[in-house]
């Protein structure tokens, strides 16, 4: 089987959309849906097919804020790194939430 029928066979396969969520620690939080960013990329294989959303929790947010957790530099340099290094289409959309739930979640929706 050709690699491009495997990953094609491979992206059939998965759900539609694909859903990461994350808790804890602002900046451990966006490296993780950086990482999830990555392999979702090579799931689908093809980021030109790549819609994604990021829900924010603004009371999630708030807690960590109190917490300690510093917002800046770290948002800046993920904006950075998502537009830059892997090549999509467009920055992912960002939703700030006013309900109680996770920090932040992943949402990569994908044209099969």
């Amino acid at each position: 089987m050709s690699a491009v029928r495997a990953s094609r066979t491979a992206a059939e396969t998965l759900p539609v959309p694909l859903v990461w969520t994350f808790d804890g620690p602002f900046e451990r939080c966006l490296a993780d849906i950086e990482d999830t960013l990555r392999r979702a990329i090579v799931l689908v294989g093809d980021v030109s097919r790549i819609a994604l959303l990021i829900d924010l929790s603004l009371p999630a947010l708030q807690r960590r804020v109190a917490a300690g957790d510093a917002l800046q530099p770290a948002w800046g340099e993920f904006v950075e790194r998502i537009g830059a290094a892997y090549g999509l289409p467009a920055f992912p959309r960002v939703r700030h939430l006013r309900a109680h739930g996770p920090l932040a979640t992943l949402v990569v929706a994908y044209r099969s």
